[in-house]
């Protein structure tokens, strides 16, 4: 872990936005997107790896299709910019949160020691691999968002020993590999206290030991900045971790991207049919924004991130932040999964982007100004 602050982005769909012909530009110069970044101060780079992202006949869940492959390409990238690499074990085939954590299709009817063995197992492979591959990550958090558990039914809240022995299998399967390695857990509404205080003295009771607590912060949706400021402090003091955001954003448009997403091969008097069907509009939206004293426009975007970066950087024991999937612009055929995808989680869609009005490149790919500010935190 370095001195200087984590400068951080989550880029896992980036691949797929520039297979499906994504376009970046910076003051009008059109370039890479992760170089744009690093341009911006970026210096790390957090990748979510999921387990085998494709159904049974080889068809891809979308998201970004984050498998090992995906995971390997991204990390060489970011490593020959002299970046570091947050692995992010999300321990299922597709999108892990606390909606959702759905046991990988490999392992779904193992229960305890076989479970954990799996997991061990696992982990430790993959670790073995990315170093082969000269794409060892610099840091890694055991799950994601474990607030509801992982791996369910299995260890889901409140099943906190199940949960405490699985998330401790993938820290003994990393530390198998590289005894150093930093390690986070991660959970998410970083502005409740009393449930990250829940969390951890349970965990802290019986699980293998790690290193940074990991929070996710959306203000539309986890109160706060001073209810993150005082959950960070006393998540510090309290276990004697690191801090990460290992998640923030918000957004900078309200305007409906909607209509250039659609293909152009599709007729005219189909068009609101397929909206219907392939879009689900914004995860933070009109409602939402309402709710948050920062409009979601470009400047209230850079005024949320120059306020948030000074809560984290008044935390002595935080060490950064990373922006969830700043690159996520409105490309056709890129979503946030496919059909095949929402029947492994079991949820409703399939789904469009609905991350676009967030992230920190305009709808045609045009750098926003909340990158200067991060470029001069």
């Amino acid at each position: 872990m370095s001195e200087k602050m984590i400068k951080g982005m989550d880029i896992g769909s980036l691949p797929e936005e520039e297979r499906h012909g994504a376009r970046f530009f910076d003051h009008g110069e059109e370039g890479d997107a992760l170089e744009i970044l690093k341009r911006y101060g970026t210096n790390y780079v957090r990748l979510r790896l999921w387990n085998d992202p494709y159904d049974r006949g080889g068809r891809p869940y979308g998201g970004g299709n984050c498998d090992l492959d995906c995971v390997t390409a991204l990390a060489l990238r970011a490593k020959a910019l002299g970046m570091g690499v947050l692995l992010d074990l999300q321990y299922s085939d597709h999108w892990a949160d606390p909606g959702k954590q759905t046991t990988p299709k490999a392992w779904q009817g193992l229960q305890g020691g076989a479970l954990e063995t799996a997991v061990l197992t696992y982990t430790a492979g993959v670790m073995e691999e990315l170093a082969r591959r000269g794409a060892a990550p610099a840091m890694v958090q055991v799950g994601n968002e474990l607030t509801n558990g992982l791996l369910w039914p299995e260890a889901k809240r409140p099943h906190f020993d199940r949960i405490a022995a699985c998330v401790s299998a993938g820290i003994r399967g990393l530390k198998s590999v590289d005894p150093d390695v930093p390690v986070m857990i991660h959970l998410d509404n970083g502005g409740n206290n009393a449930m990250y205080r829940e969390w951890f003295d349970a965990y802290c009771g019986s699980g293998e030991d790690f290193q940074i607590i990991g929070l996710s912060y959306y203000p539309f949706w986890h109160g706060t900045l001073d209810e993150l400021s005082f959950n960070m402090k006393d998540m510090a003091r309290r276990y004697g971790k690191k801090i990460v955001v290992a998640e923030v954003s918000t957004g900078f448009s309200l305007e409906d991207y909607r209509p250039r997403e659609v293909p152009p091969e599709v007729e005219e008097e189909r068009r609101e049919e397929w909206i219907r069907k392939n879009l689900k509009g914004y995860a933070a939206g009109p409602a939402l924004a309402a709710k948050i004293p920062w409009p979601m426009t470009p400047r209230g975007q850079s005024d949320f991130m120059e306020e948030f970066l000074k809560r984290v950087r008044a935390e002595e024991q935080a060490l950064g932040f990373f922006y969830w999937e700043p690159a996520w612009i409105p490309v056709p055929g890129v979503g946030w999964s496919t059909q095949e995808g929402v029947d492994y989680t079991g949820e409703t869609g399939p789904f469009g982007n609905e991350w676009a009005n967030q992230a920190l490149f305009d709808y045609d790919g045009n750098a926003l100004p909340a990158l200067e500010v991060i470029r001069d935190w």
